[in-house]
């Protein structure tokens, strides 16, 4: 697949290409709060750039080019999110020597606040996963996955809720089905449920009694699927009614853009995954009036 991306140089001044003022809301012109969510997806233990002579990825991507972005950017407006939505492991020596160590120490260092759990971090099994948790600083989240019998039952939470300038942000997370993509002695007892109930039940609970003002889910189902019976971040946009933004991965699919989706009551909603292996950074810029009304642009950030 061909990269893309909309700005071309690693600086947090370059200037953003946005989606023309995407409503969430009946928005005023006096927009008051800032909030910015950035975010990757299938990293798969890319530490390092690429290579100069590299084929198609030529001197892009790297943590430390990510963490100089992302520090420039919270300099810039310190109401910011850092997430993730899953393959965090597995696709370089890092993984194999390390064992996921090395990962999570990075992500912890750049601040991460939250990530979803992909298939390929399963890779060394629960034990695997589980020996790394001392490492994350950060939440892992995921709502339809269920650890209830296994090793990893404390360490997973379905969402998180976060509050930035006064503003309520709930972050949830979904995983792809395992059987069939996963060997069973990997995830042993975890069990997958519905992405699209759960989901669903989530955001209600996100809105309703958390009385978050913006709503994030965290996906690992993938972008879009040939079988439209198979859930896709596509499919869920369009089944829900409370989530603002779906950060994806899983497709390894790189936007120029987030995608506007309408949901289940005919609200727009945005979105967005920014390819693979660390190479661009996602950003999403959310604007609220003094009444919680919001809008967003997004833009993908070459790395």
């Amino acid at each position: 697949m061909k990269r893309r991306s909309f700005i071309k140089n690693t600086s947090a001044s370059a200037a953003l290409i946005g989606l023309g003022g995407l409503s969430l809301n009946a928005c005023g012109s006096n927009a008051k709060k800032h909030i910015t969510i950035l975010h990757t997806n299938d990293v798969h233990s890319h530490i390092d750039t690429f290579p100069t002579d590299h084929s198609r990825y030529a001197n892009l991507g790297g943590v430390a080019k990510r963490a100089t972005l992302v520090d420039s950017i919270r300099n810039e407006n310190p109401n910011t999110l850092l997430l993730d939505a899953g393959d965090i492991f597995q696709g370089t020596p890092y993984f194999n020597f390390y064992g996921g160590e090395l990962e999570f120490k990075l992500m912890s260092m750049l601040k991460y606040d939250a990530a979803t759990i992909g298939n390929h971090d399963f890779d060394n099994g629960l034990d695997g996963l589980f020996a790394q948790i001392p490492h994350a600083n950060f939440e892992l989240l995921s709502a339809n996955y269920d650890f209830t019998n296994t090793v990893m039952a404390e360490h997973v939470k379905p969402y998180k809720v976060f509050l930035l300038d006064g503003i309520k942000i709930g972050v949830y997370g979904l995983g792809i089905e395992l059987n069939g993509l996963v060997t069973k002695r990997l995830y042993k007892e975890t069990e997958y449920l519905d992405p699209f109930e759960i989901a669903q039940d989530t955001e209600t609970t996100l809105k309703e009694a958390e009385a978050c003002d913006l709503v994030i889910c965290l996906s690992h189902l993938g972008y879009e699927y040939k079988r439209e019976s198979k859930p896709s971040d596509l499919s869920l946009a369009a089944n829900t009614r409370y989530t603002d933004l779906i950060i994806g991965g899983h497709t390894h699919t790189f936007l120029d853009k987030p995608t506007i989706v309408k949901n289940k009551l005919e609200r727009e909603i945005l979105v967005n995954q920014v390819g693979c292996f660390g190479i661009n950074l996602g950003r999403i810029d959310f604007y609220f009036n003094a009444a919680m009304n919001g809008k967003a642009e997004g833009v993908s950030i070459t790395v």
